[in-house]
């Protein structure tokens, strides 16, 4: 009965059993030594005892856990700003030691989950650090080693120095490219990359695209093509420079990472609102594990074969947020020996 009681409740049936006891003392009494009752004082002292315990009570209640309560919630609110709990007065009528339990109950597991949240980036923040220092690592030492080696007098071996110079090159715009794509990805994350609605062909956006990598394209001599069937003009609504850059990552990495004399197959399918754009390769295909790693920074499947291909190791990552950004998804499938395919979708215009 008193498990969930209010200081009203518990002063009451405290004044009760007190004003209760005085009544059946008195009653026995009487009995005892055989005196005349007479009711209407005794009914009277047991009202005024039944009173004045009632407001001591709960006085005392109030009072004590007023305080108590009060502290309580300085030491909660001080951290969950959050709670908008009046704390220069007390609900007699309500359940404060159940509220209060359940208000702290509430904020530790709250804090609970902050602190694992906490240590989730930490981990995170520790693995970032070390992927970035790992991909910086490689492209500046070896522009170091042939800058040494043609400072030493490879500089005027006319066999090396225009070869070494290449590689310096090489080198030095993997790392610009490493730091344009941080650059990316921390505008994005902080809300910095200005983007506009904008409605635009897909196909004719893709069209462009497969120009503008001809040249990687030759290089595997892949063939870039629209899928037979699912090659229709769509309208969409999206940021058209972030959309090509979504596209030039995910062609380009079809071309670099599959097959020798492959092909790169792109189609749109019509999803009511939604128009569906997947990127396909007939390369080797990913294995499962990896995949749901895939859009992770700096992750690669092969690191050998990913490094040799150049990139930053972050072009999945920007793809992924600038897609969401557009508060739409992206997802990929693969099948070993068959092939990748990368699919997103935009806002059909």
């Amino acid at each position: 009965m008193l498990k969930n009681a209010s200081p009203r409740i518990i002063s009451f049936y405290t004044s009760a059993t007190i004003a209760g006891f005085f009544l059946l003392v008195n009653v026995l009494f009487g009995l005892i030594f055989n005196d005349e009752l007479i009711w209407l004082p005794i009914v009277l002292q047991t009202l005024i005892i039944f009173l004045v315990s009632y407001l001591v009570f709960l006085y005392a209640l109030t009072r004590y856990i007023y305080r108590k309560i009060k502290l309580i919630y300085k030491s909660i609110h001080k951290f969950k700003r959050a709670t908008k709990k009046n704390l220069n007065a007390v609900d007699l009528s309500s359940d404060i030691i159940g509220e209060v339990e359940q208000e702290v109950s509430q904020w530790a597991a709250d804090q609970a989950m902050e602190i694992e949240s906490l240590k989730t980036l930490e981990a995170y923040r520790r693995e970032f650090i070390g992927n970035v220092s790992h991909e910086l690592k490689t492209p500046i030492f070896s522009l170091q080693g042939y800058l040494h080696t043609l400072m030493e007098g490879a500089l005027y071996d006319e066999k090396i120095n225009m070869k070494y110079v290449k590689r310096a090159v090489k080198n030095a715009e993997r790392l610009q490219t490493i730091v344009e794509d941080l650059d990316a990805i921390s505008k994005i994350e902080s809300g910095q990359l200005d983007t506009e609605a904008d409605v635009f062909d897909i196909k004719m956006l893709v069209e462009e695209v497969f120009d503008e990598v001809e040249i990687q394209a030759a290089e595997n001599k892949s063939n870039l093509i629209f899928k037979e069937g699912a090659n229709t003009n769509f309208n969409v609504i999206g940021d058209r420079n972030s959309i090509r850059q979504v596209l030039v990552n995910l062609i380009i990495n079809s071309v670099k990472y599959g097959k020798y004399e492959g092909t790169t197959k792109v189609s749109f399918y019509d999803m009511d609102k939604y128009i569906l754009i997947e990127v396909a390769d007939n390369g080797d295909g990913i294995d499962q594990e990896h995949l749901p790693h895939l859009f992770d920074r700096f992750y690669r499947v092969d690191r050998s074969r990913s490094r040799h291909a150049g990139g930053s190791g972050l072009g999945l990552s920007i793809v992924k947020h600038i897609i969401e950004a557009h508060k739409q998804t992206i997802n990929v499938r693969s099948t070993k020996g068959a092939g990748s395919t990368f699919g997103f979708t935009l806002a059909k215009a």
